[in-house]
């Protein structure tokens, strides 16, 4: 017998059966629900895309977070500045970025980057069915576009927060073309600890831009967004060069490479670069910066018109040399070390490339991590005092307004001027005064008294306008504030502005705005508008070359300025032989001594560069009696010669011989020699004065009577001889006599009977004039001193003259050599004159007493 059916089968049976005509229908159904539960994540997402907002990064691209890479003039890195974040950033758009680092990508992270709409379908299920075979994440499924979607707006690692990402991704996808994406991701995400972007990396990795990549190195900078901090190579270059070389064969199988090409990839090392040293100038990096100097940020202007360069330039290329500053840097360190048992705590350098007004070296401080020492200050950019530092600017513009040369003789005697506290009375650095003398040796040995003198012949106004000419905008009140001491350097400037000051001269007075950035890049176009000089291209800004420059010192006398400042045998009575300021090659320098001893300056300049030396302290206290040539001269001298190994001296060039002449002068008075001067000099003139050169009177034969010494009269010729004599006017007289200056006599002798014609007396045309006090004056009692107090009345008389007058408020009082008077201060407003037979009176004087 057959096997009896079950009752459940035979219930199966007749169930198909009847479900046979409707089969169909069924399976259509369920397809449809199969794909509505298959599109429908991908609608929601579309519609989660569609209301998610494109970060404001994308939106406005100008907002661009990127470090500053700062160069040296050679494009050396000096340093890099960090972006807001603390990251290393650096901008490179897609075309710079060469193709190499772009197929790494593409091999590395989307092989489908092309064609998805940002999210990758294909490489989900890919991610799925791996999950589900190896119990395991064995591959991601991010896309290029989603991975920048997470580093623009990070989120949790979930469900929700994947989700959120696809839609941002789908968004970006909507709105930006894919090689936008593609520079936005090369740009914005992590290629390695703080670093941000390709070029970042590829700049601190391998110390070139990304365009010059090999593709090996491609390969593995390309590998590292995968994992930053795993494929550091500064951490170990194993774990990256497997993985640049997983990445080297993805190339091979996506068809982005050659198998020869990758097998030669796969056989370079990874070689890093040398990690870079030092802070880099830092003072001038702060100052390039931070808008005091750099581009629209002249001297004249103080450096207040110039916008911030840091987060708006990603690249600046400095002026500076870069060895050349690190030596200066060594340089002031040890000066400051050797001058500490003096009370010296900080020092300042710039040196300047004279035809361009490029700054080669720049040290604010000797040290800025000193803060005993105030190291973070900038010696370049503070205001100081400069002492005699200003004094051949002086000189010139006397040579310029009242016909002064080089042989003017000037009065270094003692000398009192009027001030709106009383009287000034300038005196030398040495303490003494040495009479007349012609200009080249007053500026040469840096004596005070006639560079006040020639202050007060100019007027402070003068002297002002022109020191405003050359940049010292710092020198900012009024004359009156000055006054004739503005020739000793009492007011304050900057000795990044003296530097260039004195690079005008070395430029025949040609005057050059200082320049310390050669070029920049700019993070983004919107930055361009506020460079100045405007930018080329949307991206860089080339600073344009100088241009010819502004005249503002006469051609001429800038250039016997010049050969004063580096004429090694005037400035030896002053200096002595082998100072600080004598180099194995022509260098016209001066130093310069604030009062109290505060500040200690030296500058100089050969015919390429300009070195100014600023020592002292940056708290004001006074040095232990440092003087500019003991204090700053020894570190210009070491600068120079520093300088000299970067721009190798040479000679200045000789006087334009259409303009300057050398004349031969009596070395006393400057004057065309006669037969009766001893000394002659050869000088350096314009060719008009050296044409114009009046015969010298400062020197005189006078038959004396060999017996007593005094005037010969009717004498036989056996008792006289002839001696020469120097003349000097009543400014000059009283110094002369007390110097023991060979001064004619004034008495004949009483043996030869009186002088022919009454000689004898003053010369022709003889003035006397009060010497002291000067006109304007005022002095004021001390009411807790019980002892008298008075004032010495002096006057300048000439030769001949053996009696004066001082006439004080219209009473005569009679004097004699040494022609002075103690007299007691009586309250009340004073006039005095002096009078003298046979001799012009001077100008009456006005004083008070209070």
């Amino acid at each position: 017998m057959g096997a009896r059916s079950s009752p459940g089968l035979g219930r199966a049976r007749r169930w198909l059966a009847a479900a046979r005509p409707r089969l169909p229908l069924l399976l259509r159904r369920a397809a449809r629900i199969a794909l509505a539960l298959a599109v429908a994540p991908w609608l929601l997402l579309a519609v989660a895309a569609a209301l998610t907002k494109l970060p404001p990064e994308l939106a406005a691209p100008e907002e661009r977070a990127v470090s500053t890479v700062l160069l040296d003039r050679h494009g050396t890195v000096l340093r890099e500045l960090r972006a807001g974040d603390g990251a290393r950033a650096r901008w490179l758009p897609l075309a710079e970025a060469g193709d190499r680092i772009q197929r790494a990508l593409l091999a590395a992270e989307d092989r489908r980057f092309a064609v998805h709409p940002g999210v990758d379908p294909i490489a989900i299920a890919r991610a799925l069915g791996q999950l589900a075979a190896e119990r395991r994440v064995v591959s991601g499924a991010s896309t290029i576009t989603q991975q920048l979607a997470r580093a623009l707006v990070p989120r949790p690692r979930t469900v929700r927060g994947k989700l959120g990402e696809m839609a941002l991704a789908l968004r970006i996808e909507a709105s930006l073309s894919k090689r936008e994406i593609l520079e936005q991701y090369l740009n914005r995400v992590a290629f390695g600890p703080g670093l941000r972007g390709v070029e970042a990396a590829s700049r601190f990795y391998f110390d070139k831009p990304t365009a010059d990549l090999s593709l090996a190195e491609a390969a593995a900078l390309a590998s590292m967004p995968r994992g930053p901090a795993l494929y550091d190579p500064r951490r170990g270059a194993g774990p990256l060069e497997r993985r640049r070389n997983r990445v080297l064969d993805r190339m091979v199988a996506a068809g982005l490479a050659g198998e020869a090409e990758v097998a030669r990839a796969r056989a370079e090392p990874i070689a890093l670069a040398p990690k870079g040293s030092g802070l880099g100038a830092p003072h001038l990096v702060r100052a390039v910066l931070g808008g005091a100097l750099g581009p629209g940020a002249g001297p004249e202007a103080g450096g207040s018109g110039a916008a911030p360069l840091r987060g708006r330039a990603s690249s600046i290329t400095l002026t500076i040399d870069r060895g050349l500053q690190r030596e200066i840097e060594v340089l002031a360190q040890q000066t400051v070390r050797g001058l500490s048992d003096r009370d010296v705590g900080a020092a300042a350098v710039v040196v300047l490339e004279n035809a361009t007004g490029e700054v080669l070296a720049y040290v604010g401080s000797h040290d800025i991590e000193d803060a005993a020492g105030l190291g973070h200050n900038d010696g370049v950019l503070a205001l100081r005092q400069p002492g005699s530092a200003l004094k051949p600017f002086v000189y010139e513009l006397a040579m310029e307004q009242l016909g002064f040369t080089a042989a003017t003789v000037l009065p270094d005697v003692e000398l009192s001027f009027p001030t709106a506290d009383g009287s000034y009375a300038p005196r030398n650095y040495d303490g003494r005064f040495h009479g007349p003398v012609r200009l080249r040796d007053a500026l040469a040995s840096s004596y005070n008294v006639p560079a006040v003198w020639t202050a007060a012949a100019l007027g402070p106004e003068r002297v002002l306008a022109r020191l405003r000419e050359l940049g010292l905008g710092s020198l900012d009140r009024e004359p009156s504030r000055y006054g004739v001491a503005i020739a000793l350097g009492d007011g304050e400037v900057r000795l990044l502005d003296l530097a260039n000051a004195y690079a005008t001269l070395a430029r025949g007075g040609v005057y050059l705005p200082v320049r310390a950035v050669r070029a920049l890049s700019l993070a983004s176009p919107a930055g361009d508008a506020a460079i100045d000089p405007p930018a080329r291209g949307t991206g860089d800004a080339a600073i344009d070359p100088p241009g010819r420059g502004a005249r503002v010192l006469d051609a001429a006398r800038a250039r016997v300025i010049v050969d004063i400042l580096a004429d090694d045998k005037a400035r030896i009575a002053s200096f002595g032989e082998g100072s600080a300021l004598d180099l194995p090659f022509p260098v016209a320098a001066k130093t310069g001594t604030s009062k109290g001893f505060r500040d200690n300056l030296a500058v100089g300049f050969t015919p390429d560069v300009t070195v100014a030396v600023w020592v002292g302290n940056f708290d004001g206290s006074p040095m232990g009696g440092v003087s500019g040539i003991t204090g700053a001269g020894p570190l210009f001298r070491d600068a120079m010669l520093a300088a000299a190994r970067v721009r190798p001296p040479r000679p200045f060039d000789p006087p334009d011989p259409e303009l300057l002449a050398e004349a031969e002068v009596c070395g006393l008075s400057g004057m065309k020699p006669t037969a009766v001067c001893p000394h002659r000099r050869r000088e350096l003139l314009p060719r008009a004065d050296a044409a114009a050169l009046a015969p010298c009177d400062m020197h005189e034969a006078v038959r004396i009577d060999r017996r007593n010494g005094l005037r010969a009269g009717a004498c036989p010729d056996a008792a006289v001889e002839e001696r020469v004599f120097e003349r000097h006017d009543a400014e000059l007289t009283a110094w002369a006599r007390a110097a023991g200056r060979p001064v004619a006599p004034e008495e004949a002798s009483p043996l030869c009977g009186p002088l022919p014609g009454g000689a004898g007396g003053p010369p022709a045309g003889a003035r006397v004039r009060v010497a002291y006090p000067p006109d304007g004056a005022r002095f004021v009692l001390d009411p807790s001193v019980n002892s008298l107090q008075a004032i010495r009345l002096r006057a300048d008389v000439p030769p001949g003259v053996r009696r004066a007058r001082f006439v004080l408020d219209g009473r005569p009082i009679e004097v004699g050599p040494p022609f002075s008077l103690d007299w007691p201060l009586v309250a009340g407003a004073h006039r005095l004159r002096v009078e003298a037979d046979g001799a012009s009176a001077g100008e009456e004087i006005a004083f008070s007493v209070e």
